[in-house]
Formats: C-alpha cells, sequence, structure tokens
C-alpha cells in the first residue's frame, strides 16, 4: 500500500532554489505559449550527419516546444514529480488565457488610423481552434508522460545515468506528442491533413525533436550538476520524497 508523506524543508534553504524554480516555470511557459502564437509561418531545414540527409518541412512552432521538455526533466530531477506537473499544469491555464485575449483583440474593430488593420491581424494571430486544440491535447499527454517517464528511468538506473532518462523519457513522450497533435488535426479535418500525409508528418515531427533532444543533453547535464552541487539537501529531501511515494 502507497504512503504518501510530505518531508518537511529546512526553512533555512537556500531561497535561489525557489527563485530558479520561478525562472524555469516562467522559461516553460514562455517557450509554450510562444509555439502557439507563431506556428503558423514554416520553414524548410536541410540536416547532415555522417552522410545522413534529411530535409525538414516544420513550423515555426516546434522550435521553441523541445524547450519545454529540457525544462520538464530538469524540474522533475530537481523539484520532484509534484512540482513539476505544476507547472506542466500552470502552462495549460497560460495558454489558454493567452488565447483567449488573442479571440478578444481578434474580435475588436480595428481602428481606421491603426498601423495593423483587422485582416492583417486576423491572418498573422487568427489561430486556428483546431491546431491549437490539438496541440494542447497533445501537450497534456505528452507532458504529464514526460515526468513519469523520467522518475521511472531514474528510479530504474537508481539515479544514474542522467543522459539515460533525459533522452529516454523526451523521446517517448515526443513520439505520443507528435502522435496525438498529428492524428488529432486529421480526425478533426484540419485544411491539408488526411492519413495519407500522416506518416510524413509524424515522421517529420518525431526526428526533429529526436535531434534536438540529444542536442540538448550537455545542457541539461550542465543543470543538473550545477543544482545537485548547489543545492544538495533540497535535492536529497526531493529523492527521499520520491521514494516514500513511490514505494
Amino acid at each position: 500500500m502507497k504512503t504518501e508523506k510530505r518531508l518537511s524543508r529546512d526553512s533555512s534553504s537556500d531561497p535561489l532554489y525557489e527563485r530558479l524554480y520561478l525562472i524555469l516555470a516562467a522559461l516553460f511557459i514562455a517557450a509554450l505559449v510562444a509555439c502557439n502564437l507563431i506556428f503558423q509561418k514554416f520553414f524548410t531545414w536541410e540536416l547532415s550527419i555522417f552522410g545522413w540527409q534529411h530535409t525538414f518541412q516544420l513550423s515555426v512552432g516546434i522550435l521553441p516546444y523541445p524547450l519545454t521538455f529540457l525544462v520538464t526533466d530538469i524540474l522533475s530531477e530537481i523539484y520532484g514529480r509534484e512540482r513539476a506537473t505544476r507547472v506542466v499544469t500552470s502552462g495549460l491555464f497560460a495558454s489558454c488565457f493567452v488565447l483567449g485575449l488573442i479571440f478578444v483583440a481578434d474580435v475588436v474593430p480595428a481602428a481606421s488610423w491603426s498601423p495593423v488593420d483587422e485582416a492583417t491581424f486576423s491572418r498573422v494571430f487568427g489561430l486556428s481552434w483546431v491546431a491549437v486544440t490539438a496541440s494542447m491535447a497533445a501537450y497534456l499527454v505528452a507532458q504529464y508522460m514526460d515526468i513519469r517517464f523520467f522518475l521511472f528511468w531514474r528510479r530504474l538506473t537508481r539515479g544514474r545515468h542522467l543522459w539515460l532518462r533525459n533522452n529516454a523519457s523526451t523521446i517517448s513522450s515526443q513520439v505520443l506528442d507528435t502522435a496525438v497533435v498529428n492524428g488529432l488535426l486529421v480526425v478533426m479535418g484540419a485544411a491539408g491533413m488526411t492519413w495519407s500525409r500522416f506518416p510524413e508528418l509524424f515522421w517529420n515531427g518525431v526526428l526533429f525533436k529526436w535531434v534536438v533532444a540529444l542536442a540538448d543533453t550537455p545542457l541539461f547535464y550542465a543543470a543538473v550538476l550545477f543544482l545537485r552541487k548547489r543545492f544538495p539537501l533540497e535535492v536529497a529531501d526531493v529523492e527521499k520524497e520520491e521514494q516514500i511515494v513511490s514505494s
């Protein structure tokens, strides 16, 4: 039977520990909101690694998205599952709030002297609610599972092999994210989305996210090693709590 218990944290804990938590949460939310604001522009990227070449054709909205997985992995490692989950939930509310503001701004008529007319504003910010709904659904599935995958690998490896839990959790969760968002776009009838295009869009998205996940591994190592050295007592407290919850 599982026993849940909150461990008391030393009142003398370094306040920088909490400030960094807020900074990481802010980076996460900013990256997530940006994904939904800029996704309508597409780009082409030709990648060549050891003779292997691939041409990606992707939305620019995918560029800040891998940062959210890096942040959740750092939060899971240093602050634990509960606090990482809070940030993911906060990101959902922030995204919905911003999208609501954009909807109101799009409805309000533009003044005759406005440097940005209604047609231009709607073309840039008139987001497809089908695409946004699919994106948010995929976000919830992928981010919550990323936290659980990460902690699963940490328990399985007994806290060793940072690179393994970082990449294994991110790669697995981003497969879910890409499958859910593209699948929902097809099911919901987004323009130009058919099941015949699903394999190409799926593998383009997955490959790009995997490449970025591997590339950000040194950043993950640097952040975790610094934070573990800077806050050894707080990190130890988080690890004990995770052991109690999972026992």
